[in-house]
């Protein structure tokens, strides 16, 4: 006989299981966190189960397995395309997030459209909205299709039934906090609902060979709310970022199975919905005033693609007894760190200044090879000296001040080159092994006083 259901505490932060209430979850340590949730019955999970084709998986000899090679589905939008790996595979379970209002729907909308518009059948399955909302939305965005499907349902035995019946090449569920599996008794949207839902949009997607959008909302904190295991879960995770108060929109990959991962595309949210813009650099650079000081362009690496950002920093004189340090965009221990390298092997005196670090246009810049920039608009900022606007700076900064090599250094400079910068200052490691561009000078600098002695002869 079936053990009956017993009744366990789960928190909806981090998928942490107690027998009893908990006011603090032990685990990630957020309060108030512990939801009644009842377990399913033990003769339930010791049930066989079958792959996603729904046959008892065989161990196969590896040269034995034959590759397909599946086309992508590309869409109509050159940054989708770029941030998924060159386009949608068939078969696989896509998860994005991002802010209330950002615009998640509007982009998958609009994604549908083009789909349906190549001929393939697309349902959207809305559980926040009805089929009114969804049309008002279309009607402003200019979407149209003969095999575009809405369907306002949350409940996933419904919802693969009429996957089975229209047969969809694609299908965009928003979003999976709203599904809900009749034989649990959680409510929806917690951490064992979204769990079971997802791995049965997976099941309906490998078997199926169907592509799965699924919209997901996140916490205060920025992350996709539900279990950790919802990312491991998934081919790809997508975050679509940006700010209310600018109309531009990132949307960034954290894994892809199938391409690179921290790819991003960016878009503009005009009136009539998301445009591609197909020059990052030059929209990151377009309003940089001239001759103001602490400003300094670098080159990273998003992804495969590089892309030109200005960094600015702010010095001035501290009222209180302790510095103020604030940063946007830019990690707050590394401008830490390098404004005390600074002080220690530059000999510029920092400790009595407040400091305020901003990458403009909305990106957040976090790897190393932007350390150099950061340490040339400290210096910009303190001295008060402009740099000159054609110039560039890439490169790692040790705690020894060594200025260490970075990877891609070619596609920076090409891309630097591109936007009309004349003057690069690069590691000096990095200039061998690769041919430079004509009408470009690379700076090769071994230490950040001697880059600062290069780019102001007359203060350092």
């Amino acid at each position: 006989m079936a053990k009956k259901k017993t009744v366990k505490y789960v928190c909806q932060a981090c998928g942490y299981e107690s027998p009893k209430w908990l006011g603090k979850c032990p685990n990630c340590g957020g309060w108030n966190q512990m939801e009644e949730e009842k377990e399913a019955s033990l003769a339930l999970k010791h049930q066989p189960r079958a792959n996603f084709t729904g046959q008892t998986a065989e161990a196969v000899p590896i040269q034995d397995i034959h590759i397909e090679n599946i086309p992508r589905i590309e869409t109509d939008m050159g940054e989708v395309n770029h941030v998924l790996g060159g386009g949608i595979v068939p078969g696989s379970l896509i998860l994005i997030g991002g802010d209330p209002g950002i615009g998640k729907s509007t982009l998958l909308l609009q994604v549908s459209a083009q789909i349906n518009n190549k001929g393939l059948l697309v349902l959207y399955v809305t559980g926040e909205e009805s089929s009114n909302q969804i049309k008002l939305r279309a009607e402003r965005l200019g979407v149209k299709g003969n095999d575009f499907y809405i369907y306002p349902e949350t409940d996933i035995d419904s919802i693969s039934q009429t996957i089975q019946k229209l047969k969809p090449e694609l299908v965009v569920i928003d979003s999976i906090q709203t599904m809900l599996k009749a034989d649990n008794d959680s409510a929806a949207g917690s951490v064992s609902q979204v769990r079971e839902t997802t791995q049965e949009f997976m099941r309906i997607a490998k078997s199926n060979n169907i592509a799965i959008f699924l919209v997901g909302h996140v916490t205060k904190e920025g992350a996709i709310a539900g279990p950790r295991m919802l990312e491991h879960m998934v081919d790809t995770v997508l975050y679509f970022e940006g700010d209310r108060h600018h109309s531009f929109r990132i949307l960034r990959a954290v894994k892809n199975r199938f391409g690179s991962t921290n790819e991003i595309g960016v878009f503009d949210m005009v009136e009539g919905g998301l445009k591609e813009v197909t020059n990052p650099s030059e929209m990151f650079l377009e309003e940089r005033l001239a001759g103001a000081s602490g400003s300094a362009v670098v080159a990273s690496m998003e992804g495969t693609r590089p892309i030109l950002a200005e960094i600015q920093c702010l010095i001035t004189p501290t009222v209180f007894g302790t510095a103020r340090r604030t940063a946007s965009g830019l990690d707050y221990n590394r401008v830490s760190l390098i404004m005390a390298v600074l002080e220690k092997r530059a000999g510029l005196l920092l400790q009595n200044q407040d400091a305020y670090f901003k990458s403009t246009g909305g990106v957040k810049l976090d790897e190393p090879a932007i350390d150099l920039a950061i340490a040339t608009s400290i210096a910009s900022s303190y001295w008060d000296t402009e740099t000159s606007p054609r110039e560039c700076f890439i490169g790692e900064i040790g705690l020894t001040g060594e200025i260490r090599r970075v990877n891609r250094i070619e596609q920076r400079v090409n891309e630097a080159e591109k936007l009309g910068f004349k003057k690069i200052y690069v590691p000096k490691n990095n200039l061998t092994g690769w041919k430079h561009p004509e009408g470009i000078e690379l700076i090769g600098v071994s230490t950040v006083s001697e880059t600062l002695r290069k780019v102001f002869p007359k203060k350092a």
